[in-house]
């Protein structure tokens, strides 16, 4: 082993022992761990691996039997073993369910399958998941209506997803369930804010650190006055005024409660109209944070956390994080969230972005058992990078470039989701 690798690993197995925050998931904290095997290998980035190399879109239908599913993705998993998201599962496989094999697929469908049913069964399996991945707390994706009980808000944080109220607002179902959530029959701006005002209110009595959203490439955030808002509210076809007016409403609220605004930039949804669930959105080149500009100088006061879908825009995040003060790099979204563009992207943001102002990393899981390998993925990266760019060309030690990594995998998170205290004052209009 080289020196270099034996500080690479050195550095890795010290970042491997800071407690983890994850700031975004999708994880159900009433059910957080995997249940089957087919939790696992249905998580869509094997189904539309697999998909995409030759699966039955109708295997993965819900009449088909889990274990046959699940034996059809393995069937499948050879023709992308290459693929960081295969290693991922080797990981779990081995971490979790003792194989030791140097290759999985179909074979080992049977023994896989009832490895996990005994597992995951135990009773003490999500606590023993949680402490052989060292997260302490894990942010969530909750719809506006969640009422947010029956878990741990300090162990599982909640975050107010606001996709439906900006981009579905039209919808009657979504109308009846913001009705049902607030009491409040929303027919203008005014109605609008009051209900808002009551999901906030919700929210952080219930330890709510933040809001979120994902945006389509071409939004453009405005203010919306209050009477075009109320004509849009009334009016199905007025759609982009009345997501301005529901979006900019948003910001508002997160500014008066004190609540980073999550923005996951640039998903185009149903590009590929015969993908799996959840296969089917891509982003593409439009995408520009100068659409955002407005925003970000409107609300000095929020701190917006920037997540991209394209790589090829990380120049553009790095130097508004440079510039804004409220702005700061969140993750490595979906298709970056591969080691080659984690790395030119990790190294740009370290070399450019001040180090208070990086969220290092998210799991965005859907089951507690794909944070350890996603990771364990990121860890090796950062370890490399640190290696590299800090101790051996800036001759930085060891444990100051630990200590740089403990801001972007839980120290920064801390302070800029105020996870040591309340969010603030609660400040309600109308």
């Amino acid at each position: 082993m080289s020196d270099f690798a034996r500080l690479e690993q050195e550095l890795d197995i010290a970042l491997a022992a800071i407690p983890l925050i994850d700031p975004h998931s999708h994880i159900n904290p009433l059910a957080p761990t995997a249940r089957s095997l087919d939790d696992l290998l249905g998580y869509h980035y094997y189904t539309e691996l697999a998909h995409s190399v030759g699966l039955a879109k109708d295997v993965l239908s819900p009449e088909v039997p889990p274990k046959e599913t699940v034996r059809q993705v393995l069937r499948h998993l050879e023709r992308f073993d290459n693929t960081v998201q295969y290693t991922w599962f080797l990981h779990i496989a081995r971490e979790f369910l003792g194989f030791d094999g140097s290759r999985v697929g179909e074979r080992d469908c049977d023994a896989l399958w009832d490895a996990a049913e005994k597992v995951f069964s135990r009773p003490d399996w999500e606590a023993e998941v949680l402490r052989r991945s060292n997260v302490e707390k894990i942010f969530l994706t909750n719809d506006f209506d969640d009422p947010l009980t029956g878990f741990d808000t300090q162990r599982y944080v909640p975050c107010l997803r606001t996709d439906d109220l900006v981009f579905h607002l039209d919808k009657p179902t979504v109308r009846s369930r913001l009705a049902e959530a607030t009491g409040i029959e929303v027919g203008d701006a005014y109605g609008l804010r009051r209900a808002i005002g009551k999901l906030f209110e919700h929210f952080v009595r219930h330890d709510a650190r933040a809001c979120a959203i994902s945006l389509p490439p071409r939004f453009s955030p405005m203010p919306v006055s209050s009477d075009a808002l109320s004509s849009a509210l009334r009016d199905p076809d007025q759609s982009a005024v009345r997501a301005m007016g529901v979006f900019w409403m948003l910001a508002e609220f997160c500014r008066d409660f004190r609540l980073p605004f999550d923005l996951m930039i640039g998903v185009n949804r149903g590009v590929y109209q015969h993908g799996v669930y959840q296969g089917q959105d891509l982003f593409d080149q439009r995408t520009s944070l100068i659409l955002y500009a407005d925003l970000f100088n409107a609300f000095p006061d929020v701190t917006f956390c920037v997540s991209i879908l394209n790589s090829g825009q990380s120049q553009e995040l790095v130097a508004y994080t440079w510039i804004f003060p409220n702005v700061v790099t969140s993750g490595h979204w979906w298709y970056a969230n591969i080691p080659a563009f984690i790395e030119t992207d990790l190294r740009a943001r370290l070399q450019a972005v001040p180090k208070t102002k990086q969220l290092g990393y998210y799991s965005d899981a859907y089951k507690l058992e794909f944070i350890l390998p996603k990771y364990a993925m990121y860890r090796r990266v950062l370890a490399r990078c640190l290696a590299r760019d800090f101790v051996v060309e800036r001759g930085w030690s060891v444990a100051e470039a630990v200590e740089l990594a403990r801001l972007l995998l839980r120290d920064n998170a801390r302070r800029i989701f105020r996870l040591d205290g309340t969010t603030g004052s609660v400040l309600v209009n109308g």
